[in-house]
This record gives C-alpha cells, structure tokens and sequence, in this order.
C-alpha cells in the first residue's frame, strides 16, 4: 500500500514540475480565466442605474442653470457634452449612443404672468426602442422636480415613501461573474486539458510505455487528480486574490471550506477530461466531443450570467448539469458564508456525477 501511495505522489509531483515549464499551460489556465475575469468584472463593477443623456438647455434662467449643473454632477446620469441640438441627439438616439435627451425651454424657470413663482416643463426626446428607459427617467427627473416643487410652494404631502436598509449585504452581479468565472477555470483545466494531452501523450507512445510499468490504472487517474487539483487550486487563488484587489471581492466564507469544495468540483470534472481523452485516440475525437459537453454547460451552468435569468423550465433542467453545483456551492461559501454541511444538495449531486463519470472514464480508458 505504502509503495502504491509512493507511486502516486511520485507521477503527481512529475505533472506539476511539467505544468509549472510549460508556459503554454500557464497562459491558458492561469491568464486566459483572468482575462474573462476583467471583462466580466469590468461590466459588473458598476451595478448603478444610469441614464446616458444629452442635455439642451436652452435657458437663461437660475433654475435652468442650476439643473443643468446638477445633472452633470449626478452619478444617475451620463451626459454627453458633445451635444448642442436637437437634431444631434436625434442622430445619436439613432445610433443608441444615449438613451434620451432633456430640452429645458427658454421659458424654463421663468414667473409667468400673474404669478409669482417660477414654473416651466422639461422634455424628454426618446426613440420608440428606448420607450422603457424614457419612462424611467421621467419618473427620475418627477422625483427630483418634486422636491424642487416642494422648496417653492410648501405642501405637507399626505403620503411619503421612505426606504429602510435591512443592513443585509446582498448578492452582486459581481459575486454571481467571480463564481462563474471559478467554474470556467476548472472546465478549462479539467477538459479541455486532458482531451489536449492525453491524445498527444498517446500519439508520441508515452502512454504505451508507461503500460509495461508496473503503473496501475487507478494509480494513474489518482496521480493526475492529485496534480491537477494543486494546478487549479493554484489558479484559482490567484483569480480571488486579484477580485479581491482590483474588484472589491468579498468572500465572506470559509477559505479552507472553499478549497475543499473546488478540489471536488476539480475532481468531477476532471473525470470529463479523463473520460474523453482516455478514449479517444487523437485530437481529432478528442476536440469535437469535448465542445459538444463544455459548451452547453458553460451557457446553462450560469458560467457566464445568473441562471435565475433563464426561463423557468431551462432552470429546472440545467439545474442537474455537473457544473451547476459547483458554482452554485462556490458562490454559496465565497459570498454567502456558507458551510459544507449546508450544502447538502450541491455536494450530493457532484457525487453522483463522479459515480457515473469515473466509472466511464474507467471503462473508456485506453493506453494508445
């Protein structure tokens, strides 16, 4: 037993020397996940609501100014200074380049006769493609006019809205891209990794020599989980700890509980990658059945966006796919604070999938 654990460990430590001198290796499973990390980070960074606007005043009135002042200070708004007229906000709503334009008449803020205080009414200029952002900033720009109302002709309003923080931090899209992001680097390194080498290992007859060797299959796949997992757990804190850094990233659970689980999910989906390379005797097997698994689950695991956007039924469906525990369970520990043992229904279903994936990859295997 002790000579079969040293076996083991020996094949482990030779994968990872050969994975930290191939450069190639280290670009796709450390850089390539960080780059969809800043670009899905960068989209989710700023959760606001915001309006991109093009504003033409065209008054001279202190209230106009002051407005238009406002406006260009408020995070709720994006102006375009480049915009004088009209007929260029028209030209740019075409282009969807900005959402509406605001024209502030010339009698904006002026005293009518017969009264003595000032009025006016902006105008909201919105394409039939836009209609739903229009309808929200004009009830934006009726909050804010409201309370301007409210300074010039003092109303006790007889009925208010206040809003009440719950104090509980909620989920952020950011929480819900660095867990997707986590699942697409163990895809990566468990597939799309084995179905890279394993054919190329076969083709150059490395594979047929370690047959003769005393080397069992299990000691095999067990030396190359043990290799891989270091791999992606090395990846992957490289990914939380630059979320961290350059995003805000908050993992509110248990980092030791976090690793356990990813070791699992490297685990599972790595008994894909074995399975398919296992079987397949060149590259040209290997790639196209590789596609067909990884990309159906990259798009319905909520990889790329929150799976609670998908229609009902394609939740339910997706919802037994081997990758959608995993990031379910990863996003769960990292930004809920949960623990293992809470995750009862995650880690089952990743069980079962290993079951059914090992016993495949074992029954598919071939040395050449």
């Amino acid at each position: 037993m002790g000579k079969s654990i040293f076996t083991v460990l020996t094949f482990a430590k030779i994968s990872v020397r050969r994975y930290f001198r191939d450069r190639v290796a280290i670009f796709f499973t450390v850089a390539f996940p960080l780059i969809f990390l800043f670009v899905f980070g960068s989209f989710s960074k700023n959760d606001d609501v915001s309006f991109r606007i093009a504003l033409i005043n065209q008054s001279d009135s202190s209230y106009a100014q002051k407005f238009a002042a406002d406006t260009g200070s408020s995070k709720t708004f994006k102006l375009d200074d480049s915009v004088n007229t009209l007929e260029q906000a028209k030209d740019k709503m075409s282009r969807s380049e900005i959402d509406a334009a605001i024209v502030l008449p010339p009698d904006f803020g002026a005293t009518k006769p017969g009264s003595d205080d000032p009025s006016g009414q902006a105008v909201i200029y919105y394409d039939d493609n836009n209609y739903q952002a229009a309808a929200t900033l004009k009830s934006v720009l009726n909050g804010e006019f409201d309370q301007l109302n409210s300074k010039i002709v003092a109303v006790q309003a007889p009925f208010t809205v206040r809003a009440q923080s719950t104090n509980d931090r909620g989920l952020t899209r950011l929480d819900y891209t660095v867990a997707g992001i986590i699942g697409f680097a163990i895809v990566g390194l468990g597939i799309f990794g084995p179905v890279n080498y394993f054919p190329e290992m076969k083709k150059q007859g490395v594979l047929r020599r370690l047959h003769i060797t005393p080397l069992k299959v299990w000691q095999f796949f067990v030396s190359s989980v043990l290799s891989n997992s270091v791999i992606g757990l090395f990846s992957i804190a490289i990914m939380i700890a630059v979320a961290i850094a350059v995003f805000n990233f908050q993992v509110v659970g248990n980092y030791i509980e976090l690793a356990v689980f990813i070791t699992l999910g490297i685990f599972t989906i790595f008994g894909i990658g074995l399975a398919i390379g296992g079987w397949a005797k060149n590259e040209n097997q290997a790639a196209p059945l590789a596609n067909i698994i990884v990309f159906p689950m990259l798009f319905l695991s909520g990889t790329f966006f929150p799976r609670f956007s998908m229609p009902e039924w394609l939740q339910q469906v997706s919802a037994f796919l081997p990758l959608t525990p995993i990031i379910d369970g990863i996003r769960m520990i990292a930004t809920e604070g949960k623990h293992l043992w809470e995750l009862g229904p995650q880690i089952g279903l990743i069980a079962i999938w290993a079951v059914i994936i090992y016993a495949i990859a074992f029954r598919v295997f071939r040395w050449e």
